[in-house]
């Protein structure tokens, strides 16, 4: 959003008719003159910057995301996709880069999926968490994490949320061409989930195109999430997540 300074300059000629220039300037450069006899009241309109979910998209480390409007709810469209990419067989840890794997350690599957991010990398260690250790003290509102401003990895409460705003459905948000038989997407919440599969508590990575898990912020026994599968509509929702295991990430946006 630009600023704009105005200069306006008053003359006042002494007279039987008293009369005031005001005159506009931008930039340097004269852009009007109004005489004035009467009284003047200026309103100034500030250009303010719009967000409409479901149309506007957000930019964030080199992507753009388009949204989506579940219920009451705005999520990102797409996997989160940031980061340094490492080998599945590494660790993430606490050293200011964001690190995210890719399946197979190919760069061509964030592209399409999304990054696979251990839950203490996904929430960015704060209040000192770590993937054996629970925040102290624990969260309470919002956890940015990796999600861009304005922007936070959603709670248990919120993955609730969406799965009574679909009815239970977890076609309705399977992309279409994900899942089959009684399975199969039809992605009528526009949520366009893929079956991003993980990287695994050991290393390895599994269950593409039958399955995707996403993260959520909220630690019980384990790290609670949320799943989807190839052969049947459920939405699992739960706790006892390994969170050594590399998962994908939708952020829902702050309210």
């Amino acid at each position: 959003m630009k600023k704009i300074t105005l200069l306006i300059i008053l003359i006042f000629t002494i007279g039987i008719y008293s009369q005031t220039m005001m005159r506009l300037w931008k930039g340097g450069v004269k852009i009007d003159s109004i005489a004035v006899t009467n009284d003047l009241k200026l309103t100034f309109t500030v250009p303010t910057s719009s967000f409409t979910c479901g149309t506007s998209t957000v930019d964030y480390s080199g992507k753009t995301y388009h949204t989506v409007q579940i219920g009451t709810q705005c999520w990102l469209r797409e996997n989160l996709d940031v980061g340094t990419r490492i080998n599945g067989s590494l660790e993430q840890t606490n050293n200011s880069i964001i690190e995210k794997y890719c399946y197979n350690d190919n760069t061509a599957y964030c592209d399409t999926n999304g990054g696979l991010y251990q839950w203490a990398e996904a929430v960015q260690y704060q209040n000192g968490a770590t993937n054996t250790t629970s925040p102290n003290p624990a969260f309470t509102g919002n956890v940015q994490g990796i999600c861009p401003a304005g922007w936070h990895i959603p709670t248990n409460a919120e993955d609730s949320t969406l799965t009574t705003a679909v009815n239970n459905s977890g076609n309705s948000l399977k992309a279409v061409g994900q899942g089959t038989g009684s399975g199969a997407g039809t992605n009528t919440s526009g949520f366009s989930a893929l079956f991003a599969g993980d990287r695994t508590y050991n290393g390895y990575f599994d269950i593409l195109g039958y399955w995707t898990f996403f993260w959520s912020s909220t630690n019980a026994t384990g790290a609670s999430l949320m799943s989807l599968d190839y052969s049947d509509s459920s939405i699992n929702l739960g706790n006892g997540g390994n969170k050594v295991s590399g998962f994908s990430i939708r952020c829902v946006k702050d309210f």
